[in-house]
């Protein structure tokens, strides 16, 4: 049987999930600094200062989203990472997990690219130590794939990221299916990570 607490919890909880959600979508559209606790709390069907009562204010709640997001990828890249297979294909799923993540998290990566700097000192820093995490451990599993320097891996990585985390920014009409779309990036990436250059 649920107590009335655990369902206040559940609560609370999807009610921080809406706002990051909400956050998101409004930062993308209008900058951090055009959309207000007013408009967050609005778009949740609540008044701005009652945002306060699940984030200590705007900047609090920027963090959040690029934290939770930074995270996400972590997390899902080590599963691909960490799962048994050879290196072939655990770099052809790897592409598939962030392709599938940038067509999915398109506003999380406007936010990212144009209000990183509103971040506070400790949630930039967050967020960077999870970026490093996520391109080590993509240059780990790009390594027995190409012979080559630690900084040429890191650069192809660091290429094929902005190949696939352009697309939110290129593909906003409809006349291409997510399937289409998807095919493509993954090839391309596919090519620009193993990609001679001699």
């Amino acid at each position: 049987m649920t107590t009335p607490a655990t369902a206040r919890d559940r609560a609370k909880a999807e009610r921080a999930d809406a706002l990051l959600h909400e956050a998101a979508r409004l930062f993308a559209a209008r900058g951090y600094s055009g959309v207000s606790l007013e408009d967050i709390g609005t778009a949740v069907g609540i008044s701005g200062p009652a945002v306060y009562r699940h984030f200590s204010g705007k900047q609090a709640l920027l963090g959040a989203v690029l934290v939770k997001v930074s995270e996400q990828l972590v997390s899902g890249g080590t599963k691909v990472a960490d799962a048994p297979g050879d290196a072939v294909e655990r770099m052809r799923v790897l592409i598939e997990f962030h392709v599938d993540f940038a067509l999915g998290n398109a506003d999380v990566i406007r936010v990212q690219d144009r209000d990183l700097a509103h971040l506070s000192e400790e949630d930039r820093a967050e967020v960077r130590r999870l970026q490093r995490t996520y391109i080590d451990l993509w240059i780990a599993s790009l390594k027995p794939l190409h012979d080559a320097p630690a900084d040429e891996l890191r650069l192809r990585v660091q290429a094929c990221f902005g190949l696939i985390n352009s697309t939110p920014h290129s593909t906003r009409s409809h006349s291409r299916s997510y399937a289409s779309t998807a095919d493509i990036l993954r090839a391309m990436a596919h090519a620009a990570l193993v990609a001679s250059h001699d």
